[in-house]
């Protein structure tokens, strides 16, 4: 029996991103087990042979490469068969001349939705939203975003939050507003008084005040 909403666990940052088994465009497909050393992009869209969706998926296809060197991998989804998936992948090769190589999961019984909270009632009752998990190779989840059905993604911004996260992991740090590899981060703010104290005096570090400093990696 498929999960409802209600029994669906919740979604939270930093929390376990929901195991499932699920049939896809590439066969049969269990998150826990599938590219286990990589971060995951697992995303839905509100249905197959639409034209923001399209679009969507020309941009995660064109963006493979850029994904890859992240040791990124995506998977898509909607409420839709896994014959629906099928033409429409080769509907876009026929008629955009581009190949989406990543698997996408069909939904009709909406498991995996109910799992991620991918259907939004005031929306549709049949569709799922725009949604983004990006799932690390602990398989936690690292960010949420939400974008309604009449507006694309941004996907900018997506590949930023990765390179936002992989360098916060790799360099013990956080990255400020708008921030973009090659920018300054900011370095965590001491603890103590004298921490603080240190931290004013110090010269390895951009210095505003004792809470705000910056480094360039």
């Amino acid at each position: 029996m498929s999960l409802t909403p209600i029994e669906a666990p919740r979604i939270q940052l930093g929390g376990p991103a929901p195991d499932f088994e699920a049939k896809t465009t590439h066969g049969l497909l269990k998150l826990s087990e599938w590219n286990k050393e990589k971060w995951v992009v697992l995303f839905s869209h509100p249905a197959d042979f639409t034209p923001v969706c399209t679009t969507e998926f020309l941009a995660f296809a064109g963006l493979e490469s850029a994904f890859a060197e992240r040791n990124t991998v995506l998977i898509g989804l909607s409420i839709d068969s896994v014959f629906a998936h099928i033409g429409w992948v080769q509907n876009i090769k026929e008629k955009f001349d581009v190949d989406v190589n990543f698997p996408v999961i069909a939904d009709l019984d909406q498991r995996v939705a109910s799992l991620y909270g991918m259907v939004h009632t005031p929306s549709s009752e049949t569709a799922t939203v725009r949604c983004v998990f990006i799932i690390d190779p602990a398989r936690k989840i690292r960010a949420l975003i939400y974008y309604p059905m009449n507006v694309g993604r941004n996907f900018a911004e997506i590949i930023r939050l990765i390179d936002g996260l992989q360098t916060a992991d790799k360099n013990g740090v956080a990255c400020p507003a708008n921030w973009v590899p090659g920018e300054p981060v900011i370095v965590p703010a001491p603890q103590t008084v004298a921490g603080a104290r240190e931290r004013l005096a110090s010269q390895d570090f951009q210095v505003t005040d004792w809470y705000f400093s910056k480094k360039t990696l």
